[in-house]
This record gives C-alpha cells, structure tokens and sequence, in this order.
C-alpha cells in the first residue's frame, strides 16, 4: 500500500551507513603484464586508498594492508599514484606514493618482503612528491612527476619530470633522482612513453593559465643514457588546451595523438614525429576529453593493430560520456553497448581487451572489460549489487533550462522517488539545487547513494551543468570568465525559479547546497541580488568564501592564479571580489546556513570559512558550524560522511518543517 505523507518525512531504507560506504569509486587501472591492477576506497579504513590485483584466473586481492595509503599530493587533488611492470625474474616491480610521506616506495608483492623507500626523507614534511609514475625498466629507473617544495609558503613549489632510481639509491640522496625536463613549466603531466624507450610525450602549461585554457602539448626525444636531447612543443599554445597527449599503437609504427579543442571541441588529433605534419582523426561537436583536475586521467588510448594504422577506445560524448571503439577501417565510432551512461577517464588496455570504469542512474562504478574487436563488454569486478530494490533509487530526467538572455542550462532533475510513499494532494515537494566544485567541473547522471537518500525521503534534487561546466564545449564552459559569483548564482537561480513556476517545487523550501567552488555558489546564492528570495537555506562545504583570500600564498598553488580567468585580472580582482565575495555582504544573508570544513583543507582553508562566521556573528541568523580533524579537501572517513549526511537531513527538517532524523543539530544566530 502506497502511504500518503508529507513530503521530506518518508522513511527509507537507504541509511547513512549505506551513503558512507559508498562514497569513491575505483580509480587509477594499470596494466602489470596482463594483470590488471587499480585502486579502491576504503571509508571504514580512515579513507585510505588500497591497491587490488587481479590475477588470470580472475581472483582479486588487496596487496598492501593498512596503514599503506596509495594516494598523493601534487597539486592538493592528486593523481595516478603507482606503476607496475614485470621484472627480470618474471615478477611484477610495483612503485608507489605513500600519502602519509609522499614519497615513493618500491614493491615486490610476489617476493613476501615490505615496501622500500625509493626517495628521502624531505627537509619539509610531506615536501617531496610524485605522481603519473612510469617503470622504465631499461633505465633502471621510475620517470615521474615530481613536486618539490623550496619553502613554507604553497607557491614555494616547483615541478619537473624526474627519474628515480629502482635501486633505492635515492633514498637518503636527493641528488640521485636526475630530472628530465628542466623547470621552465610551473605544471607538468606524467610522461607517456615509447615502446622502445626512445621518447616520451606529456603536457606542460604555466600561471596563470588552467590546463583547460592552455596548455602544450611536448615530445622528448632521448639520446644515449636517457637524457632528453629534443625537447620540442608539438601541439597547443595560447588559446588551446590539450587535454591529453598519447603514444603507441602498432609495433614499428609508433604514433602520437592528442585531444584538442581547438575546433571548440576537444577532438582527437594526430602528429607524425618524423615530419611534423598533423591531422584530425575524428572531427564532432562532442567532448573527447575534459578538465585536467586529476593527473593521470585517460579518456583514449591507442590500441595495437596488425592491419589498421590507427586504432583506439574513446570516450566521447555531449553532457555524457560513452565509450567507442575506432579504426576498424571505417573511421567510425563504434560503441560499446550496455547498460552504463558515463565512462569515468580511466582506461586501459591489456592486449586485445580494453578496461574501464562505467556507470548509470541505476549502478555505481563497475570495473568493464571490452573486447576492442566484437565490442562485447562485461562486469569483471566491483559489480553493482542492489543494497535496497531499486525502486528506491532517484531516475533523472534530462532538462534544458533557459537562463538570462535566453542562454541554455543544462541539469538533471531527481524528483522525489519511494514505492511506498507519496506527498498530500496539494503539496509540492522540497528541493535541494546541488551545485558541483570546480567549477570548471561537470556532473553526471550516475547513480549517487547520498542523492538517493534524500530523495527516497521525498526531498527533489536538481543537480545543475550551470555556464563554466565542462562536457558542453569550450563556448559553454567560457560563459564563466571573469563572472564566477554572477553566472553561475544565476543559472542555479533560473533553475530553481523554473521548477518553482511549474509547480515540480514548492517554492518556499527550496534549498542550495555545494562543496568547494559548488560551497562559494551556494554562499553567493545567499548574498547575490540575483538570487535574493529563492533559497529558504543552503548547505555550504568545505568552501571559498572571500576572493581575495584565494589567491597567492592563501590556497594551493595549482589554483593560485586561478581567480584572474575566474574573475579578473590583478587590476580589477580586488573590486570585484569585494563586489562578489559572501563574507563581504553577510549583512544580506537571511536564512539558514550549515558550515561544513575540514580542518586540514589546503584548496580551502578554514580561514574561509571563520570569515563568514565571523561577519554573521550577532546578525540573529540561524546557523550551524562542523568541522573535521583529519579531513582534507573533500570528505573521505565513513565518521565524517555519515555526521555530514544527518547534519544536512536535520537542517532541511527545521526550515521546510517535517519530521527529520534523530540528530541534534543546534542552530545558533
């Protein structure tokens, strides 16, 4: 029988243990011969990341117990953090980042011994740093991106590609690590190289640009020793960004490509090392890449061929990713069919078969494998096993929205969704407008347990591609040069004004909520004109709140100059931060706040969030301030997630007036 309750106070029987236990997904597939290897989440294990092999025969295991956490630093959001390949004796050789030191350590999980150190002991704690490793077994050595801090303050920083002896020696001797680039580039990616060992390829960019404004993208031609000896750009510069850069393919027939958008579009491109001469491989107003946030992401790869030039997995689409096969002759996409909606930029390839991660509104990240020539496709490990039926789970449903002077906004909506309930006649549901980080960003339609859990509870979610989200073209995305705070605050507000005239939302319990750059929207949506009225309270996480407080020493050094495209250049940034920050016109905030940080955030510190704390102190408005030891950027501890889960369930209960969870949350003017 179908109960009939106010919305926000149905019962379900997704918890929060189940939100918890979710959160992550598997990341980072590798290839040790023809054994696949990747990394997984561990919530219930302080949030480490553990390292799983698979062998032939299809059995998983986790090779590292804790305390061993797979995860690094560089640029605060990390990246690919091992590689593996087969030594002398027939036996995979593991390198990995350790995230409590940062350095890097050798592993030999076949010989029954414990990681070896391969890098020293930096001067400054956690000051040495490595990511994107490769094993370049006839060197002997680990090429890696380095980053090693000169000083105390972020921006004391510099990176290059580095070689790191397999044999320890560097271990207690910064100066036998040999660097391969030579430090003109602020940002480096992780080098891709040839099957002979002879060259690498990689990307390379400097402040104040991001690595989807410009970037370049570089081929290095080794001599004896392994010393570069060309070192040439071959694709981007000003106004083109490279999203990602590859080599391989046949044997003898070694080739490079590379994403570009130079079209408008990340699109696929070639280069020819021998002539220089280049070329389209697949031309589409589709995205074949996206936002460089993580180091190490891969959304193609060229795969071997005897009888085709070039071939290749790709993932590609338009507000969504799938996966396609190329090159069996007829220069068409070819893609895989099943069930899954998004492909996260994760691939990689062991002979014939192609693995990766996918997903849907009805699935979490399952790890896939595709035979490149059928097609066919199937779940081969952390297969998508229904806690609670189905029913259960929010269905979106796609919707263009249009903004201010008739531009497009695109976002998914979750209305309300439990088989045993449904809302009084008359009444219009709440709803929340979730607003994803970045913001150069994107979120996709795949099935979340934290946004299911509020809408089995009768509480809408519209999660909103506002101007400046990637997966739409580079047109869409530069929508939000110099007018972060104005475009973005306005797209979430047309959104939920829509829902409200249409009569899907009620418009006196409507909500925003966001981490990150999404927790600077969400504040801003609080004091902007443009969206004054729409929000009855917001959920505001881990975020940046004053402009001039996320610039130079006062963030990461990745996004230290991040705010001049964001925003304006240094002779406009000051005017229009205090024009535009939260903590500059908290006088303007009129309904409640949940502040949610943790307190070993480097992106955003909680000095951020004290200032609106501070600026709101005896102004009479309602809100509530949680923090978290040992969290960083983002919440990974099953503890944190699931205080964070019921404290954001307990403010919607007090504003929108429905039976919430038992939870004490105080919220104080």
């Amino acid at each position: 029988m179908v109960q009939q309750s106010p919305y926000g106070a149905w019962d379900s029987p997704i918890t929060v243990d189940m939100v918890a236990a979710s959160d992550g997904r598997p990341g980072f597939l590798g290839a040790v011969g023809t054994e696949l290897w990747w990394t997984e989440p561990r919530p219930e294990e302080g949030g480490r990341r553990a390292l799983i092999r698979r062998r032939e025969d299809g059995t998983t295991e986790s090779v590292l117990p804790p305390p061993w956490n797979v995860r690094n630093r560089v640029h605060e959001y990390g990246g690919t953090p091992w590689a593996g390949a087969i030594g002398e004796g027939g036996s995979p050789v593991l390198v990995f980042t350790n995230f409590a030191d940062q350095r890097l350590y050798r592993f030999e999980p076949d010989t029954g011994g414990e990681p070896v150190p391969l890098t020293p002991e930096p001067a400054i704690a956690s000051g040495l740093r490595f990511c994107e490793p490769t094993v370049a077994m006839r060197y002997g050595e680990a090429w890696t991106v380095m980053e090693e801090f000169t000083g105390e303050r972020p921006t004391d920083v510099r990176r290059v590609i580095a070689a790191v002896p397999l044999d320890g020696s560097a271990a207690e001797d910064r100066g036998a690590i040999r660097e391969l680039t030579d430090g003109s580039y602020r940002f480096v990616t992780g080098p891709k190289v040839s099957p002979d060992t002879e060259s690498f390829v990689y990307l390379a960019w400097n402040h104040p640009q991001m690595p989807w404004e410009a970037t370049e993208a570089r081929e290095a031609i080794l001599a004896r020793g392994g010393l570069p000896w060309i070192d040439r750009r071959i694709a981007g510069g000003p106004g083109v960004s490279i999203a990602a850069v590859e080599i391989g393919g046949n044997p003898g027939a070694c080739g490079i490509y590379y994403l570009s958008d130079e079209s408008g579009w990340w699109n696929p491109y070639w280069f020819d090392s021998y002539d220089s001469s280049r070329g389209v491989l697949h031309r589409a107003e589709e995205e074949f890449g996206g936002p460089l946030w993580t180091l190490g992401s891969r959304w193609f790869l060229p795969l071997s061929r005897p009888s085709v030039h070039s071939a290749f997995a790709m993932i590609h689409g338009r507000g969504e990713s799938r996966l396609s096969l190329y090159g069996d002759g007829s220069q068409e996409l070819r893609a895989v069919e099943g069930p899954w909606t998004d492909w996260a930029p994760s691939l990689c390839t062991i002979g014939d078969k192609v693995y990766g991660l996918a997903a849907s509104p009805a699935s979490g990240y399952e790890l896939v494998e595709v035979d490149s020539y059928t097609g066919e496709a199937r779940v081969i490990a952390n297969a998508h096993t229904d806690k609670v039926d189905p029913a259960y789970y929010p269905v979106p449903e796609h919707r263009t929205f249009e903004g201010p002077d008739g531009r497009e906004i695109h976002a998914h909506v979750y209305p309300p969704r439990n088989p045993g309930y449904e809302g009084p006649e008359r009444e219009r549901p709440p709803y929340a407008v979730w607003v994803h980080g970045g913001p150069t960003s994107h979120v996709r339609a795949v099935l979340d347990m934290e946004l299911a859990y509020f809408t089995s509870r009768g509480i809408g979610v519209v999660e909103v591609n506002y101007g400046g989200s990637t997966g739409y073209g580079r047109a869409y995305r530069e929508r939000l040069r110099e007018r972060w705070g104005e475009v973005d605050v306005e797209d979430c507000a047309a959104v939920a004004r829509a829902l409200a005239a249409e009569g899907t939302a009620d418009p006196a319990r409507i909500a925003i909520r966001g981490g990150s750059a999404g927790g600077w929207t969400a504040a801003a949506s609080l004091t902007s004109p443009e969206s004054q009225g729409v929000y009855a309270c917001a959920v505001i996480k881990y975020p940046i709140l004053d402009l001039s407080g996320w610039t130079g020493n006062d963030t990461h050094d990745f996004e230290s100059q991040y705010v001049h495209s964001l925003v304006g250049p240094p002779e406009v940034l000051e005017e229009r931060s205090v024009e535009r920050s939260p903590v500059h016109h908290a006088d303007r905030i009129e309904v409640p706040f949940l502040l949610l940080q943790g307190l070993e955030d480097e992106v955003c510190p909680p000095a951020q969030a004290e200032k609106l704390l501070q600026a709101v102190a005896g102004r009479g408005v309602p809100h509530a301030y949680r923090t978290y030891e040992g969290e960083q950027h983002g919440f990974r501890r099953d503890a944190t997630i699931v205080d964070a889960v019921l404290a954001e369930h307990a403010l919607y209960a007090q504003v929108f007036a429905f039976r919430g969870p038992d939870f004490d949350l105080e919220l104080r003017p």
